[in-house]
């Protein structure tokens, strides 16, 4: 069976999105306990936490994506944005690279992760 990829991007404003959700599921948990308004205050400030982490990492992801290298899929020639040197189209989730030493290579996410022993990539 093959691994489902997402562009890296994609997973991160994924991640900042689960985190409202959780926010909002732990305030919601929290309106169970009206009786005691201690836990109630409790459950509400830490959704308020995770909701304010997922404001964070959004504006992270922004920042980050104006350091992106837009490119051209050559699979659906959609317009794309690409961190590190390898990652996968937005739209089509082909593989794209434009590391001439990783052209025509197994799609492999730990291309990415900086190594001293670069004999692994060959």
């Amino acid at each position: 069976m093959a691994k489902k990829y997402s562009s890296k991007i994609n997973k991160i404003r994924s991640f900042a999105l689960s985190l409202i959700f959780i926010g909002f599921f732990v305030m919601y948990v929290g309106i169970y306990f009206r009786n005691s308004p201690l836990v109630m205050t409790i459950f509400m400030l830490l959704g308020l936490l995770f909701v304010i982490a997922s404001t964070v990492v959004y504006f992270w992801i922004g920042m980050l994506s104006t350091r992106t290298v837009q490119v051209k899929c050559p699979t659906c020639g959609k317009h794309t944005k690409m961190l590190g040197r390898v990652d996968m189209c937005m739209h089509c989730r082909e593989p794209i690279t434009l590391d001439p030493e990783l052209a025509g290579k197994e799609f492999d996410e730990s291309y990415n992760k900086k190594s001293k022993n670069k004999s692994r990539f060959t």
